[in-house]
């Protein structure tokens, strides 16, 4: 009698820890696929898969039947098993059984029909386990006994739930994935195949839990997958493993140099590098050739004007770039215009060959950018004006010009005589406006007629070994280049370069990815890269503190590499051209 209340005690507690632990997360069913479970007699090691589990009572022997832990075995063939606090009663749920072990009563309900309790289950250490075969008949498991190993083999393949939603006569969605090989080496890029789909073709929304692009140590991740339809019908958790070995490829920090699309950011602070802390790279060696056969005319001072006035005026007689960068300072809406005067008793030929305007707008960094792309396309464009001999006209004009607005606009002309250029902005143009119009005075900004127009770098990236970088714009290792202010005829510099077409050049480069890092502050700007256009960013602005976009990566197998870039308006330097090297992977 002491014997029958000591086990009804214990297995009274047993219950009160089924509840507690009931209570907290459930633990991963099968899910629609075979899965084999192995159970050693009087040992806690146990399997699913291949995945290692310790029980809390190890599986043992009653009268030659096998008895394993009954919370286990529900949680591994994917059924319920509850305790009922009301009725004092285990519940246990197989497909289509509702089973009932009664602790007070001593017996085994199923499906409203009695049973011995102690022929179905057993308090063994405080815990109920149950028959193995009993259970695993009613789940359709088929089951091996290893009598020198001393061990039992549960094969289980569960039965997928039904997808029919009968309320709304639509169907639950199904969650599958797998991988495109059964395990990935350390910091390599997972390749996950979805294999999802709605039976009603309305599409599906994706929710991922563990999913990583890649794991950068050995391991066995649990990855799971969940989706849900236009009806917000979820499908089921599908749940498998991505199995990474112990075999290096990529380390944390290199990943992102690799893999990372074209246009993708990298954060420096990934790297281990602040950005402040770039200078300290080593340099990629530089030839540098200016192209002088054409001058540079840089209206850019008084940037932000504030009355109206003549921006900036000098001759040409050749070939001249002129190039405008402003902003309406003003409380009215002005005009600017660009006014040609032929001084001369002759009729002068002014042939224009490139161009870039952009619609006047608040936002500089946009429409820097945007004259930029066109300076760097270098469209064939041929017109022709013919100056007569000491005539003022109106070569080129920006209409509704309103404040705050900021424009940005290049020339490329070749006159065969002697033209004087005026800047000017004012609420209306006419042909005196010249003799109507004050000189403005240089504010600090960039003004002047400079002798560049392009700088030649060829530089040497074929074999080094460490990051590398050449820096634009930060007038030490890439100097201002000067001139003269017409208008006061004083020495200026070009701050930046303004105007100023980069073209870098390097034979046989190594394989390498290319990065941009604005370390001087706000930046928009575009690359021209053998021949194809990239956006840094591909919209709105980047600072230092969003790390470095990717450019552009070679192969090791291209003859050449060619950028071409020109400092856009409204962006702030000088920025560090990136060049990572890469080995074959």
């Amino acid at each position: 009698m002491k014997s029958q209340k000591k086990q009804i005690a214990l297995f009274t507690a047993l219950l009160v820890l089924l509840a507690s632990f009931l209570a907290g997360p459930p633990a991963q069913a099968i899910s629609t696929s075979t899965s084999t479970i192995v159970l050693y007699v009087d040992q806690k090691g146990a399997f699913i898969d291949d995945k290692q589990i310790q029980l809390e009572v190890p599986a043992t022997i009653i009268k030659d039947k096998m008895f394993v832990p009954a919370k286990f075995l529900g949680d591994a063939l994917g059924f319920e098993v509850n305790w009922n606090d009301a009725s004092r009663n285990i519940e246990m749920k197989p497909p289509g059984y509702n089973i009932v072990l009664n602790s007070d009563k001593k017996k085994a309900t199923i499906n409203g029909i009695d049973t011995p309790f102690d022929s179905v289950a057993a308090i063994v250490k405080g815990k109920l386990l149950v028959k193995l075969t009993w259970v695993a008949d009613y789940m359709g498991a088929e089951y091996t006994y290893d009598d020198k190993l001393r061990s039992v083999n549960i094969v289980y393949t569960a039965n997928p739930e039904s997808i029919y939603v009968e309320q709304d006569g639509n169907s639950n969605p199904v969650a599958r994935f797998t991988t495109a090989k059964p395990t990935y080496r350390i910091g390599e890029p997972i390749n996950y195949v979805d294999l999802s789909y709605d039976p009603d073709a309305e599409g599906v929304h994706y929710e991922w839990f563990g999913k990583q692009e890649a794991f950068f140590a050995a391991g066995k991740y649990p990855v799971s997958l969940q989706v849900t339809d236009f009806h917000g019908h979820k499908s089921q958790l599908f749940a498998s493993y991505v199995t990474v070995v112990d075999v290096p490829y990529l380390t944390e920090a290199e990943y992102p140099f690799y893999t990372k699309p074209v246009g993708g950011s990298i954060r420096t602070t990934n790297w281990g590098l602040p950005w402040s802390r770039f200078d300290e790279l080593p340099r990629l060696p530089k030839a540098v050739t200016p192209g002088t056969d054409r001058k540079l005319l840089l209206s850019n001072s008084p940037e932000e004007f504030t009355q109206a006035g003549v921006l900036y005026q000098d001759q040409v007689s050749g070939k001249a770039r002129l190039y405008a960068n402003h902003i309406n300072g003003s409380n009215q809406k002005m005009t600017m215009a660009i006014l040609v005067v032929n001084s001369s008793n002759e009729p002068i030929t002014l042939r224009t060959t490139s161009k870039g305007t952009v619609t006047s707008s608040v936002y500089t960094n946009i429409i820097g950018n945007n004259a930029a792309i066109d300076l760097l396309l270098q469209d064939s464009y041929d017109e022709e004006l013919i100056v007569p001999p000491n005539r003022t006209l109106v070569y080129a004009q920006l209409p509704n010009f309103y404040p705050g607005e900021a424009a940005n606009l290049f020339y490329d002309i070749e006159t065969d005589g002697a033209l004087k250029f005026a800047f000017v902005a004012a609420p209306e143009i006419s042909l005196d406006t010249l003799l109507d119009l004050p000189q403005l005075a240089n504010t600090g900004d960039t003004r002047g007629t400079f002798p560049v127009t392009e700088l030649d770098w060829k530089i040497d990236a074929s074999s080094f070994s460490k990051a590398s970088i050449v820096t634009i714009g930060d007038n030490k290792t890439d100097p201002y280049t000067k001139g003269n202010d017409a208008t006061t005829m004083q020495i200026t510099e070009n701050k930046g370069n303004q105007g100023v077409i980069y073209k870098i050049h390097a034979d046989k480069p190594r394989k390498m990815a290319i990065m941009v890092l604005a370390r001087g502050g706000v930046f928009s700007g575009s690359f021209k890269i053998n021949g194809k256009f990239v956006k840094a960013p591909a919209s709105g602005v980047m600072t230092s503190f969003d790390g470095m976009q990717i450019l552009a990566r070679t192969t090791g197998k291209e003859e050449a590499l060619e950028i071409e870039f020109t400092p856009p308006g409204g962006s702030v330097f000088p920025i560090d051209l990136v060049f990572y090297p890469l080995d074959d992977k």
